[in-house]
């Protein structure tokens, strides 16, 4: 039996802030339990809810050296729908309301917690086969088992994989305050190891010393290799792309399920869809207070109000996108001006746009039902989780051909009759705006041909079990 660790910064159920913690959350239950045992390690933060924290139960604690101070490291364990979960505890640096704070403190925070995961092995038990390494927060954990680890023969012959799910995020510090708190040999600070234009890149490490690279599409893995995406390490992806794959996150399809939901107005399956799916458009429109008017189309945006989901493309053409026979729906936080810029729409054409300027789980579910249409025109998107949402309610996308956009997303045909959305592909408001109105003109035109777009939407497999297939492809290779 091949044995497994995700070490991540963070995993649904017990934290999340992003798609993060969904994939270290939800990958492992998806596979085939005969053949993989994957366990999980996470930081225990202050922030936990006590609901978790009660059902944890310790294992062992021990010191380790970090920078000159002895440490504390606490292990916890806990089981969820069948996975194990590990807990590393130490309150100096896993205290506060959240995950994340100042960088400098997350620095030491996740040298801390790489060393301490791998410490831990002995002592529970368990040596896993592969560590799957998730982000800049466990890049250290690859160049520690290439530095201090090597002389225990317990750690000689684990593989290990870097998983990028935003290469933006890198742990960025400077040379000698990374030296000081790592406690790694001063020639791992070179050029072609941690160092980057003068400072200590922990991604770049862990992408160094790693022995296979993923990210989760296989565009936003060929885009990284350009200048474009690649936030100043497209060099390496390049260098590395021998050992690089892209494979797509993947949806928890038990939650978001159309048919099942009970946060929805009204369940509907591919069958059913064309009586059943309007009466949640009904129901958001009484719920939001805008015109009660099922022929209205009606437009979708949840997400992050910030440039990378191409909001400013939206703002150019804001007074367009706001026709007279269409509503648009917002839901998010994030960069004020776009909190104004929406919340300014929704005073001035009440009964067509809503602004919800925060974030509410339910409020998204009723959305992703509701809509004829979702709108994602992001600059880069490395996965995305709200097209594969939209398609499997029937709301049909529309989004800009980067990164995992491209790869889920099939541009409509109207020759062929194939596709399960709309795409675009220059990073232009109007383009954007042409898409928009094309796909409104089929909807309110060729009625029919909308369906079958439904149809192929809802048709679409992007569950978990298709990445976790590919994931143990890969296991099996290593």
């Amino acid at each position: 039996m091949k044995k497994v660790l995700f070490v991540a910064s963070e995993s649904v159920p017990f934290i999340k802030t992003g798609g993060l913690a969904d994939v270290a959350g939800s990958l492992p239950k998806y596979f085939d339990k005969k053949e993989f045992d994957v366990r999980v390690m996470i930081p225990k933060y202050a922030c936990i809810s006590d609901e978790w924290k009660q059902k944890m139960k310790y294992k062992t604690h021990f010191y380790i050296d970090l920078a000159w101070r002895k440490q504390y490291v606490g292990i916890l364990e806990a089981e969820y729908e069948g996975i194990k979960f590990y807990f590393v505890d130490n309150e100096f640096y896993f205290a506060g309301d959240k995950p994340y704070g100042y960088t400098h403190e997350d620095i030491e925070k996740f040298a801390f917690f790489c060393k301490a995961s791998l410490s831990a092995l002995p002592s529970l038990e368990f040596r896993p086969d592969i560590i799957h390494c998730h982000d800049w927060q466990t890049g250290l954990i690859p160049v520690y088992l290439h530095d201090m680890f090597m002389e225990n023969n317990f750690y000689h012959g684990i593989k290990t994989i870097m998983t990028i799910h935003n290469l933006k995020f890198q742990g960025i510090w400077d040379v000698k305050t990374v030296k000081d708190i790592t406690g790694l040999n001063a020639s791992f600070f070179a050029a072609d190891k941690l160092e980057a234009y003068g400072d200590a890149n922990y991604l770049k490490g862990g992408i160094v010393y790693a022995d296979m690279v993923t990210t989760v599409s296989d565009s936003y893995a060929e885009e990284i290799k350009m200048p474009f995406y690649g936030e100043k390490l497209d060099g390496l992806m390049r260098a590395r792309s021998n050992c690089l794959t892209g494979i797509v996150n993947g949806l928890d399809y038990d939650e978001w399920n159309p048919e099942t939901d009970k946060l929805i107005y009204a369940n509907y399956n591919i069958k059913n869809f064309r009586k059943e799916k309007v009466k949640n458009k009904r129901g958001l429109q009484k719920e939001l207070g805008l015109e009660q008017d099922e022929r209205k189309f009606m437009l979708g945006l949840v997400s992050r109000l910030t440039d990378q989901k191409g909001l400013d493309l939206v703002d150019y053409v804001i007074e367009e996108v706001c026709a007279p026979d269409t509503q648009f729906v917002v839901l998010g936080t994030g960069e004020e001006k776009y909190e104004h810029l929406f919340r300014h729409f929704e005073w001035k054409y009440h009964d067509r746009v809503s602004a919800n300027i925060y974030y509410s789980d339910e409020r998204s579910h009723k959305i992703y039902a509701a809509c004829d249409a979702f709108l994602m025109p992001s600059l880069f998107e490395p996965c995305g989780l709200s097209q594969l949402m939209s398609l499997r309610y029937g709301t049909i996308p529309i989004v800009r051909e980067t990164g995992g956009l491209k790869d889920t997303v099939e541009p409509y045909n109207e020759y062929e009759n194939t596709g399960t959305g709309f795409s675009f592909a220059n990073y232009n408001a109007h383009e954007m705006l042409g898409t928009i109105n094309y796909a409104k003109d089929v909807y309110y035109n060729r009625k029919r041909e909308w369906n079958k777009i439904i149809d192929r939407a809802m048709a679409m497999d992007f569950s978990w079990n298709n990445s976790a297939n590919k994931y143990a492809d890969l296991y099996r290779g290593l």
